[in-house]
């Protein structure tokens, strides 16, 4: 049975607001609802200062949604608000309290893989985490992504790519990959799959028009669920095409999971390279490992003539990893077949794999794996070690 807005609104009016004053959907506290393969995602608003104080009232409301017919899980999140009508910085979902032992036995969980990043957990099955990242939009980022991931797996390596662009997934149509992912036990998705890569993406489970307009929170529980409740099956690498900027989901995959490290996505242009400056920034603050800057839209060569023209500048990315004392990873041509081979489903790695622009992107992904292997082995000489005498 299909489970509807309608269904979740009757359910919730059952729980009762602060202070038990009214329900919380007459009181106007639950956001906008959305369910995606029976799965529901809603957050609801409380007073900033009461916060903390609010999770019997979160719990409560997982647990009728939960209870719902059809629903195959509910994913519920604490959004605060102040007096003054602005937005606080979003409270993340605690734990819900263990069950009494009388309980129905839960799901074993299987172990994740140990992490060097303390008070992070692995994903079980993925052997390293990479982000790619951009300061800005427009710069090239997920067709960066999806060639760099591609070229891993060319280089030998078992590739995912998760999608973590919540707001403007382009990974279903980068790959060419249409309909819905399956579930197993109705709980954990299967990844969908396309030229040898696992790929999870919030576009398989919401139609392509449809805008995304939710709160932090939501976007917090939507990335964690599709990392950690997917079957991704043994990787020695998933790639994470993250969102322009410095949000959410970057800060969410920083403090929540251990990275192997950050590709930064940049063109040459200095107002490209002052955004991409921050998101270096960021995940320096969050301590996690740089891996290495790509300049794309680096230069155009003439197809008719072959002569070379540096359209937003050149050497910008380059000059910028030097003085930051970054790795360069490489240059990537203004090539209107790189595009065009993005747009209809068949990145130029897979559709041109001995050409020109393939090479540079498979050059560039064994620079990203060499830097991921130094960052491990200086993790790794870091630990310090017991002599017993």
């Amino acid at each position: 049975m299909a489970v509807t807005k309608e269904t979740v609104i009757e359910r919730l009016k059952t729980v009762n607001g602060p202070d038990f004053t009214g329900n919380i959907v007459d009181l106007g506290l639950v956001s906008e609802i959305f369910i995606a393969d029976s799965k529901v995602f809603f957050s609801i608003t409380v007073p900033a200062a009461r916060a903390q104080e609010m999770e019997p009232l979160r719990a409560a409301a997982e647990r009728v949604v939960k209870a719902i017919p059809g629903v195959a899980g509910a994913v519920v999140a604490l959004t605060a608000e102040k007096k003054g009508g602005g937005m606080e910085a979003p409270v993340p979902p605690r734990p819900a309290p263990r069950p009494a032992p009388a309980a129905a036995p839960q799901r074993p969980v299987p172990q994740a893989p140990a992490s060097h990043s303390h008070g992070k957990r692995g994903v079980p099955g993925i052997d390293a985490i990479i982000a790619v990242a951009s300061g800005k939009g427009g710069v090239g980022k997920s067709t960066t992504a999806v060639n760099l991931a591609l070229g891993l797996a060319a280089n030998g390596l078992k590739v995912g790519v998760l999608d973590a662009d919540i707001y403007g997934p382009s990974m279903p149509r980068l790959l060419n990959i249409h309909g819905r992912p399956q579930t197993v036990d109705g709980k954990i998705l299967k990844p969908m799959q396309n030229y040898g890569l696992k790929v999870m993406s919030m576009g398989f489970l919401v139609d392509e028009e449809t805008p995304m307009i939710w709160r932090g929170p939501m976007v917090m529980s939507a990335l964690t669920q599709m990392l950690r409740e997917v079957e991704w099956g043994p990787l020695d690498v998933l790639v994470v095409d993250m969102p322009p900027g410095t949000g959410d989901a970057q800060l969410t995959m920083a403090q929540q999971v251990p990275l192997a490290g950050a590709v930064i996505v940049s063109t040459p242009q200095d107002l490209a390279l002052i955004d991409a400056r921050k998101g270096l920034n960021m995940f320096r603050k969050v301590d996690v490992p740089l891996l290495g800057i790509v300049e794309n839209m680096s230069y155009f060569l003439a197809p008719d003539t072959g002569k070379r023209y540096d359209i937003f500048g050149h050497g910008g990315a380059r000059r910028e990893a030097e003085r930051l004392g970054v790795t360069f990873l490489g240059e990537v041509p203004l090539e209107m077949g790189i595009r065009e081979s993005s747009d209809a489903g068949a990145p130029v790695v897979v559709s041109k794999p001995e050409g020109a622009e393939a090479k540079i992107y498979r050059d560039i992904a064994a620079k990203v794996w060499d830097r991921v292997n130094e960052e491990r082995g200086a993790a790794e000489a870091a630990v310090p070690s017991i002599v017993f005498e």
